[in-house]
């Protein structure tokens, strides 16, 4: 069961799935603690990059570790710190300079950036034996449009969209600038993997 909030992105999975002949798999437009299979019911649990958007994350674990049966896993991917710096911080300093209302000093992740963090998520929910573990990485950039790219295929669409589009041709062309000038090729991708195997 593929569940998101999404109905493009469940589109893109539902045709991924055809092209590769998948059957076996159902997608589902909703919330990942509105939907009520019955407890116990999978192998896998897997959370990637969406906890952090739940307010109250450790209902929202306590509700996928539910799901699992014994033996089970659950999996819960995070971003890790400074995820895509330097570009995140010029992104919000060229959003705050045409609409400084949807300017964002905190982004959701950053309360569960830490593997520690992930792991009081978790205990707070109850699941045990958890183990988080960090990874640090560098997403590589080839060129000025590739960090637009990346800007595109990210959650930032949704500040973008909100936009007018002279707003969005000067957010643009100041983040297209920005690392043009700094000479930046690359940015932080650091992620925070969390697992436990229900006994």
């Amino acid at each position: 069961m593929g569940v998101d909030i999404s109905e493009e992105l469940l589109r893109l999975a539902r045709t991924k799935a055809a092209a590769q002949q998948i059957s076996n798999v159902d997608f589902r437009l909703g919330d990942m603690v509105g939907l009520h299979p019955p407890e116990a019911t999978f192998d896998a649990v897997v959370c990637v990059f969406g906890i952090f958007f739940v307010p109250d994350m450790p209902a929202a674990a306590r509700a996928l570790w539910q799901l699992v049966r014994p033996g089970g896993v659950l999996a819960i991917t995070t971003w890790g710190p400074q995820f895509l710096e330097p570009g995140n911080s010029a992104f919000w300093n060229s959003i705050r300079e045409v609409r400084p209302e949807l300017y964002k000093e905190f982004n959701p992740w950053d309360r569960i950036c830490e593997p520690s963090a992930a792991l009081a998520v978790l205990r707070e929910a109850g699941v045990e034996n958890a183990q988080a573990i960090a990874e640090y990485g560098e997403h590589a950039l080839a060129s000025a449009d590739a960090w637009w790219c990346a800007v595109l295929g990210s959650g930032y669409r949704g500040t973008l969209e909100q936009l007018s589009p002279t707003e969005r041709d000067q957010v643009h062309r100041v983040n297209l600038d920005f690392i043009e000038r700094s000479g930046i090729r690359s940015v932080a991708a650091n992620v925070i993997y969390a697992t436990a195997v229900r006994s």
